[in-house]
């Protein structure tokens, strides 16, 4: 197994299970999967209670009993007494593409995924020459997920099922690009790789529409050269290609459960790692009066409550676990219960909310925000639940997609996490404001973005991909949200990258939403250091949002940008928005940069009061 540093949070996106990395010395690895995770090399396992972490709500959602955060490694205690837990934990990577090309003859060999460090050729040594193998530059996957070597024998003989045992060589005819890449087999064969990423060129053009070359179905995280059944055409690509990965991640800010007569400090000892694991095995046999004569930790951990306490508190965690197995709530329904719990004031160990009065604000501010709320700390759990290649949304089903980060299913309860504390500022919409805004220049949004969400709508239903919605109001909030933080990496001293959005966006009479979160997307068990909570205050979030939207006006790519956007004809999912003036780093972003529109914000030239913000220009 190679060796390289990865950070832990990586190891749930962008380098999670199924993805590919280049580490220091220039390997191509592939993260495996969840199967041998907090394993040392000789096969000893660590006890995984110090790396559970617990979100109610999001084990509800992805139907899991808790989280693992990826262990950190340690090393051994090198003197009598100095032991160290968990040490030489490391997280399982496999050499991918396991197809070489020899740097002095060219001939390719295939590795197994278990090869370690730099590799001579076996050919050159016989003949007393000297090459290393690198590995090619080329692999071939499917919508589904799975992976493989890029067919060589396949290619170079126009064949679905070649006989030839012939060596093959991988020869450049004096370009960079793939178009200067040739296969050349000792048959005589040989083929260049020009047109080879171009969708069902490696299927129906490799020997015929009448017997297409079908994705082998293969999965080399998991260790093993199996293969499961699949009749998608795969796709060649360069192995540095983004879509080879897109993590498929789902996350959720800490609220505190609702209608409990529990206290909060009881209830965050119970779903304590330690004491979490210990109510899931014995369930309704644990007693109060186990938990005060056992272990010394956790016998003070219940030491200040009553067995009245306890009992409610051991019933509550214990249901929690009956609703692993409950439908998850809507996606709408989900961000409702932060909405509602981020409009208020709370205290608690890992959620501090202050409401600011409204009327202290500027004018401008009062008018066009009904609320704001200053976020002290936070807290965010970030699991990955599965993975998707060439495109980013999928439609496959949450049992589908969890199957591919394991070869063993049948210890699903768990799913990889990231925990992760910080602060924020949460802003909501004046709604009367926003719906006379609307009614006002309904046509106008209607004829300008209109275009754009039926385009989207029509192109999710070509892939059968679930509905989205999406609205003036989404593209008012989203984009006012990008220049928000582009502001504010000037004004508080943290990167666009380590700031992230979170969107609270619905349409429907009875309950709409319009307000975002701005949040700190990294940080340690006590939080940041205040500086973005400090900016939301009143007198110096006036002068950034007032910066942010003037900035709005004009982009150092206008007219082109905001003309682009100007016109119906326009093809993609953004209008007014380009990297010089809205988009963000995709950590940063919920909606991979898109859904964008400057108009939406400060109007356009024709028409400034087409914008929601146009009354502090």
């Amino acid at each position: 197994m190679p060796n390289g540093p990865v950070r832990r949070a990586q190891l749930i996106a962008p380098f999670g299970v199924g993805a590919l990395i280049v580490v220091r010395d220039g390997i191509s690895l592939i993260a495996a999967g969840l199967d041998h995770w907090y394993k040392r090399e000789d096969g000893v396992l660590a006890d995984t209670t110090e790396f559970m972490a617990e979100e109610w709500r999001l084990s509800r959602q992805l139907g899991v009993d808790h989280f693992r955060q990826p262990p950190d490694f340690r090393l051994p205690g090198s003197g009598f007494g100095q032991y160290v837990p968990n040490s030489n934990l490391t997280i399982p990577f496999l050499r991918f593409p396991q197809w070489h090309s020899c740097s002095n003859c060219n001939r390719l060999k295939k590795l197994p995924l278990s090869a370690r460090g730099k590799q001579t050729c076996t050919a050159c040594q016989a003949e007393g020459k000297y090459g290393v193998l690198a590995q090619v530059p080329i692999i071939a996957m499917c919508e589904k997920g799975h992976l493989q070597d890029f067919p060589w024998c396949e290619w170079v003989h126009r064949q679905v099922n070649p006989t030839c045992q012939q060596p093959m060589r991988l020869v450049a005819t004096g370009s960079a690009t793939l178009a200067g890449q040739k296969v050349k087999c000792g048959c005589g064969q040989e083929r260049s790789l020009s047109g080879v990423s171009f969708e069902n060129v490696l299927s129906k053009a490799l020997e015929g529409e009448d017997n297409p070359y079908l994705c082998q179905g293969q999965r080399p995280w998991l260790g093993t050269e199996e293969r499961e059944p699949c009749s998608l055409a795969p796709r060649a690509t360069l192995r540095s290609a983004s879509n080879v990965y897109y993590a498929q991640t789902a996350s959720a800010i800490f609220i505190p459960r609702g209608g409990s007569d529990v206290p909060t400090e009881l209830l965050s000892s119970l779903e304590s790692p330690v004491l979490s694991l210990f109510i899931s095995q014995f369930r309704t046999l644990l007693t109060p009066q186990i938990l005060r004569t056992g272990k010394p930790e956790i016998a003070e951990m219940v030491a200040p409550f009553s067995d009245e306490q306890i009992r409610k508190g051991i019933e509550q965690v214990i249901s929690r676990y009956s609703n692993q197995k409950a439908e998850p709530k809507k996606d709408e329904d989900f961000r409702r219960e932060e909405f509602n719990v981020l409009r208020s004031a709370r205290n608690e160990q890992e959620l501090k909310i202050r409401i600011c009065d409204i009327t202290e604000y500027a004018d401008d501010i009062t008018r066009l925000f009904s609320r704001i709320t200053l976020v002290d700390k936070l807290r965010e759990t970030r699991a990955l639940y599965g993975f998707t290649r060439i495109v980013p949304e999928t439609n496959q089903e949450l049992k589908a997609l969890k199957s591919l980060l394991r070869r063993n299913s049948s210890n699903a309860s768990w799913l990889p996490a990231y925990v992760v504390y910080g602060e924020g500022i949460f802003l909501e919409l004046n709604e009367d404001r926003l719906s006379a805004w609307l009614i006002a220049n309904g046509s106008a949004l209607k004829e300008r973005l209109h275009p754009s969400i039926k385009r989207n709508a029509q192109e999710r239903g070509k892939r059968e991909l679930k509905g989205k919605p999406i609205s003036e109001r989404l593209f008012l909030v989203h984009t006012f949200a990008h220049l928000l933080i582009r502001r504010l990496t000037f004004e508080c001293g943290y990167s666009a990258a380590s700031l992230r959005e979170r969107l609270y966006v619905a349409d429907g009479p009875d309950a709409p939403m319009a307000a975002l979160l701005i949040y700190t997307a990294s940080g340690d068990a006590e939080g940041t250091m205040g500086g973005l909570v400090r900016m939301g205050k009143p007198g110096l979030l006036e002068p950034v949002i007032r910066k942010a939207i003037e900035g709005a006006q004009w982009c150092s790519s206008d007219p082109v940008c905001m003309e682009l956007g100007d016109k119906a004809a326009h093809i993609g999912n953004n209008l007014a928005a380009c990297h010089s003036c809205v988009l963000l780093p995709e950590t940063a972003c919920e909606e991979f940069n898109q859904f964008l529109d400057r108009a939406v914000v400060v109007g356009n030239m024709a028409q400034r009061s087409l914008g929601y913000f146009a009354e502090m220009l």
